[in-house]
């Protein structure tokens, strides 16, 4: 009988190689960024509900205009100069992260419908050999009606993952969001 060698998986080194303790990543705004500040937060969830403790999450977004800070939108030159739409943040040992960020405003573009107000996830976790990409939604928001990436999900609980809770916050309005990597509780992801 031969020995193997084990399995192996990849992480956890996210804290180690790619979130600095002297950098504040997911804290994007400052004084002078437009728009409502808001803080979402939430939790990274293995299939059993257990919190993963060594997560990293990254996030990009329109500004408060419905403009990303990149050079592909075509609309770029007007985007906020004080906001760069990235956020990058850990999960602590209870696995919870938190963004301070802007509510993004609906991206509408000619030609191309209305995409609701969201923001776009990249979740990177131990034994995941590639990160999953999701996004989140904001609740109450007329434009979800008609999102097409919302309304390609046909099943209501389902696409419920996608929305975000509002939670009663000390000085910003908060939205809970809570990413859930499998099992029956799994968060819409997208194959990008």
């Amino acid at each position: 009988m031969s020995n193997q060698s084990p399995s192996q998986t990849v992480g956890p080194f996210f804290h180690i190689g790619l979130i600095r303790e002297d950098e504040n990543m997911n804290v994007m705004v400052n004084a002078q960024t437009s728009g409502e500040r808001i803080l979402v937060r939430g939790k990274v969830l293995d299939g059993d509900g257990e919190p993963i403790s060594d997560a990293m999450l990254e996030i990009w977004q329109a500004d408060a205009n419905g403009i990303y800070g990149h050079p592909a939108d075509v609309k770029h030159p007007d985007a906020d100069p004080d906001f760069d739409g990235i956020g990058r943040a850990p999960t602590n040992d209870g696995g919870e992260y938190y963004f301070e960020t802007v509510k993004p405003g609906a991206i509408e573009r000619e030609g191309e419908p209305t995409m609701a107000p969201h923001i776009n996830f990249r979740i990177f976790a131990r034994g995941m050999l590639i990160h999953a990409c999701t996004r989140m939604y904001f609740p109450d928001q007329a434009e979800n009606e008609a999102d097409a990436i919302l309304q390609m999900i046909n099943d209501v609980d389902r696409r419920l993952t996608l929305i975000a809770a509002q939670e009663a916050g000390d000085d910003l309005p908060t939205y809970r969001f809570d990413v859930v990597l499998q099992g029956e509780k799994e968060t819409v992801f997208f194959d990008l």
